[in-house]
């Protein structure tokens, strides 16, 4: 019998409103079989009224023993990079002894490492304090510029919007990549982004006319199947290929073929999961060619073949295994 997920939102004062918004606002749009993906649940430590990083105080009326009965644990950027309650760091250890998945949003990824959990692991946060989260844990293996990073069964996001990447990588890793694309388009999100695109860029957009290359990519998106080139894109946003590449790598962190290359792979998870096509279509479709092709870059980025992929992550009652 079909159950859903548990997850706990730890809030440790003064918490962030929006990084305990985040997972609920994800999760709660979820659906297997018309039924939610998830329960999600909101704790701390003396349950009642925590006070908020904007000054307001929201009511938690659960405590610490949700993380008990969870399956995640998400600890909330709060705006204090102190010790924590002591309490919070036990209940992370035991959850952690009991094998529950860990993930932090912005500097609650500081509890983690205080709690002992992020030794030895790669783990971010905020950019703004990875030198500080260096220097007080130097045993954590620091990624210091990328949206999120997942190290066993324990996952930190950076800053603030980076938490709605890591959240949506959770649910595509619990529910498959249509799933999570589905919540994306739901929420109006971007749709999953890799956790090691940069969290920003020193180089600030030019603000002249069009700078914006969103409407390019989802023009890109509509013709994921046709042999796109970079003159192509250039030409449908208006501005030269060296104008084009670097305003897509400033606004994504990639150049416009390796972002190009992401997408056509996810579509191609989105129809392995979801339709019995066989393998040279769903290539096709995707806009990787050939069924040798789709094999080499689904292998590459996800240690599979697409018939393993398609027969792990299926969404379909009986699904289609040619190779």
């Amino acid at each position: 019998m079909f159950r859903a997920h548990r997850v706990a939102v730890i809030a440790t004062p003064p918490v962030s409103m929006f990084n305990i918004a985040i997972p609920e606002m994800l999760f709660s749009k979820v659906e297997v079989d018309g039924a939610p993906g998830y329960e999600t649940v909101i704790c701390t430590m003396d349950p009642g009224p925590v006070r908020t990083t904007g000054g307001l105080d929201v009511h938690v009326p659960l405590g610490l023993e949700a993380v008990g009965t969870a399956d995640t644990v998400v600890v909330a950027g709060a705006g204090s990079r102190e010790e924590p309650d002591p309490r919070i760091l036990t209940a992370l250890r035991r959850a952690a002894d009991e094998g529950k998945r860990l993930a932090s949003i912005c500097t609650g990824s500081f509890t983690l490492a205080e709690a002992g959990l992020l030794e030895g692991r790669a783990a971010t946060t905020y950019w703004t304090y990875t030198g500080e989260l260096g220097d007080r844990f130097p045993a954590v293996e620091l990624q210091k510029d990328v949206l999120f990073v997942q190290d066993g069964p324990v996952l930190t996001s950076s800053g603030y919007a980076a938490g709605i990447d890591m959240c949506l990588h959770i649910i595509r890793t619990d529910y498959g990549a249509a799933v999570a694309n589905t919540v994306a388009r739901l929420a109006l999100v971007a749709p999953v982004r890799p956790g090691g695109q940069t969290q920003f860029t020193d180089t600030p957009l030019p603000a002249e006319r069009g700078v914006s290359l969103a409407c390019t990519r989802a023009w890109v998106m509509q013709h994921l199947d046709e042999p796109l080139t970079l003159t192509d894109l250039a030409r449908n946003a208006g501005v030269s290929v060296r104008t084009l590449s670097r305003r897509f790598h400033a606004e994504t962190g990639r150049s416009p073929l390796q972002w190009l290359l992401h997408q056509r792979t996810e579509r191609a998870r989105e129809l392995l999961e979801t339709t019995a096509l066989p393998m040279d279509q769903v290539a096709r479709a995707s806009g990787l060619g050939t069924a040798d092709s789709l094999r080499q870059h689904i292998q590459r980025r996800l240690g599979l073949t697409p018939s393993a992929y398609r027969a792990s992550f299926s969404r379909l009652p009986t699904a289609a295994t040619a190779n």
